[in-house]
C-alpha cells in the first residue's frame, strides 16, 4: 500500500505537474511575427469628448503576421490597457493580458497574442476609453 501511494505521488510530481504547467507549442511564425502592430493613445485621450484615444479603436490582427501589439502613450498623461470584464481571456503562451500598471507618456505596452479571439479593452483611470483587438488566423496559421 504505502508502495503504491509513494509510485503515485512520483508520478503525478514528476508527470502529470510539469505537464499541467508545460506552455503550448505555438508555430515560430507566431512567435516571432514578421510584422507588428502598433496602436497610439493620443494626445488629449482623457478628455471624455474626444472620440478618438486608442488610435485605431478596432484593428484586425493576424497571428504569424502582426500578432505582436504595441501600445504607445503619446499623451501627456498615464493610462492603462485593461481587459473589459465581461471578457474572459488569457492568452495560453503570454499570459494574462493588460498593462501590469500605468503606461507612463512616452512609453509603451506590447503584449504577444498567439490565439484567435476578440479582447475588447478599456483604460482603468479614463473607462471611457475603450477599442477592441480582432485576433484571426493569418494566411500561414489557417
Amino acid at each position: 500500500m504505502i508502495i503504491g501511494a509513494a509510485v503515485g505521488v512520483s508520478y503525478y510530481q514528476l508527470y502529470f505537474i510539469p505537464e499541467l504547467n508545460a506552455k503550448p507549442i505555438i508555430p515560430e511564425k507566431v512567435k516571432h511575427p514578421g510584422d507588428t502592430t502598433t496602436i497610439i493613445i493620443v494626445p488629449g485621450a482623457e478628455n471624455q469628448q474626444q472620440e478618438q484615444n486608442f488610435v485605431p479603436k478596432t484593428i484586425d490582427v493576424q497571428l504569424g503576421i502582426n500578432n505582436l501589439v504595441i501600445w504607445k502613450n503619446t499623451g501627456d498623461i498615464g493610462h492603462t490597457v485593461t481587459l473589459d470584464t465581461d471578457v474572459n481571456f488569457e492568452d495560453k503562451y503570454s499570459g494574462k493580458f493588460g498593462s501590469p500598471g500605468i503606461i507612463k507618456p512616452g512609453e509603451t505596452y506590447q503584449f504577444l497574442f498567439t490565439q484567435v479571439a476578440t479582447i475588447k479593452y478599456h483604460c482603468d483611470p479614463h473607462p471611457w476609453m475603450k477599442a477592441t483587438v480582432n485576433i484571426v488566423h493569418g494566411a500561414t496559421t489557417s
